[in-house]
């Protein structure tokens, strides 16, 4: 048995799910709604407000689907509940971020700003002070489209190993290289 898999999801009382006779799984709360297709030798079941994943057989893709859709449903009903939130710092000089609804504007050093229209399940927030790292906060209730967007806006500019400029996930750590060496004795 998954040890993931086999746990159960717990249901706030704010949050509706609905299992369609496809397989297809529509959770529904206070921040917005998602939707899941599940293969169908995963079985989905909801129990009072609980949900349970289980599978047909111990076949390897069977076993390794089921895990894998617990914890999608599971992001789900959190998603919809308490959303997610990603920070990304800006380093380096004249790195600068602003953010007019759904529009982020990034100044990263090229010679022309990158503008970035955002979709609207995702809200942006860009934050300066003075002698920190400016920083974007993306907030969304559907988990796999922040971290997709977040990933692209990271790849813009990804931090380089020898100063550490570029942009960084909070809290992330860079492994920085030592530069040249002055050559000695000449």
């Amino acid at each position: 048995m998954s040890r993931i898999g086999k746990n159960p999801i717990e249901i706030p009382a704010d949050v509706k799910v609905t299992i369609s006779s496809k397989n297809r799984v529509t959770v529904k709360g206070k921040l917005g709604e998602l939707q899941q297709q599940v293969d169908p030798k995963i079985t989905v079941k909801l129990d009072g407000n609980q949900l349970l994943v289980q599978r047909s057989s111990d076949e390897q893709d069977d076993r390794s689907k089921h895990g894998l859709y617990r914890s999608l449903l599971a992001n789900m009903v959190k998603g919809v509940s308490e959303g997610y939130t990603t920070v990304q710092e800006l380093v380096g000089v004249g790195y600068k971020a602003t953010a007019t609804g759904q529009t982020l504007e990034l100044s990263l050093g090229f010679s022309h700003n990158i503008v970035m229209t955002l979709p609207p399940e995702i809200s942006v927030e860009a934050t300066a002070q003075k002698g920190k790292a400016n920083t974007i906060i993306l907030k969304s209730f559907d988990k796999q489209l922040l971290g997709q967007v977040a990933a692209k806006i990271r790849s813009l500019r990804p931090p380089e190993p020898y100063k550490g400029k570029g942009i960084r996930y909070q809290g992330e750590e860079i492994k920085k290289k030592a530069g040249k060496s002055a050559a000695v004795g000449q």
